[in-house]
């Protein structure tokens, strides 16, 4: 059974494997690329991308999903109420304070990130913060503040940068393969085959990592929440109301979805073949668990 303890160490675990099967992946891209050009250079340079990468991710991913989302930072005399909330509960989970954001969007949402609890930020958007009551606020904090004492802002936030590099590489794969003009030897047909089937897979690959570090940890944070405020009833009852949301986020994107604490794509992302695909579980699920 799921502990906030053996979580940690998951999460742990998980970051470094990912980052080398990133590591991995970049390179053997690299290695088909420098066959098929006949330039070692192209080994080189992937070899130095995913190194750069990783480096990048552990250190900036952060600031890169504020960016993304178009965060701003919130001082103490910007919202009063907020503020207090989330100090009186990170002094309640043991945790320092942590930055708190406001992303200028009707639809309602929120998602915490940064590498440790040391340098952990929360972002919430306007329209999250008009509807809440206290409770449900202090609901949804609690939910934030326990992926960052799960240490789950390090993993999902290395996600963001990662996802996004490989999309990147198989798109540029996609296309050098595609227009180059030399494809009549045996040799150059067969990386041309692997290449395809490199690029075809590596978003697939992508979406799989995020739904990897979605699903189980949103069921954990809500229960760690819960236990922190002693009120699993605010929590519920503000996943009800974010999840009646049918408006997307102006900045939802794919590489920062997991991050948030309900889909950013709205109702749009409960149709059809999106279910299977889904990086947090279904809200009836999440309430059910909460109200049990």
């Amino acid at each position: 059974m799921a502990t906030l303890y053996t979580q940690q160490d998951r999460n742990r675990n998980k970051t470094w494997f990912l980052m080398s099967i990133f590591l991995v992946l970049i390179i053997l891209i690299g290695w088909i690329l420098s066959i098929y050009y006949g330039d070692p250079g192209i080994l080189y340079f992937a070899v130095f991308f995913s190194l750069f990468a990783n480096f990048f991710s552990y250190w900036y991913s952060d600031k890169i999903a504020l960016a993304a989302s178009g965060a701003k930072k919130l001082e103490k005399n910007d919202n009063r109420e907020l503020w207090n909330i989330v100090e009186n509960l990170s002094i309640t989970a043991g945790l320092p304070m942590p930055n708190i954001y406001i992303i200028n969007d009707s639809s309602p949402n929120a998602f915490a990130t940064g590498r440790d609890k040391e340098h952990a930020s929360i972002a919430f958007t306007s329209g999250l913060l008009s509807i809440l009551e206290r409770n449900e606020l202090e609901g949804v904090v609690a939910h934030e503040l326990s992926h960052i004492g799960n240490r789950d802002i390090l993993l999902q936030s290395i996600v963001v940068v990662l996802v996004g590099s490989i999309a990147l590489v198989s798109d540029i794969l996609l296309r050098s393969m595609f227009f180059r003009g030399d494809r009549d030897n045996k040799a150059g047909g067969m990386m041309l085959i692997v290449g395809l089937v490199l690029a075809i897979l590596s978003p697939i690959v992508a979406t799989i990592i995020q739904l990897a570090v979605s699903r189980k940890r949103e069921f954990l944070a809500d229960a760690s929440g819960a236990l922190l405020t002693r009120y699993p009833e605010g929590l519920a009852s503000a996943l009800i109301k974010i999840s009646a949301n049918n408006v997307p986020m102006k900045k939802a994107n794919n590489a920062t979805a997991h991050l948030f604490i309900a889909n950013p794509f709205g109702a749009k992302a409960k149709k059809g073949l999106a279910k299977l695909f889904m990086t947090h579980p279904p809200v009836e699920d999440r309430v059910k668990a909460l109200r049990s």
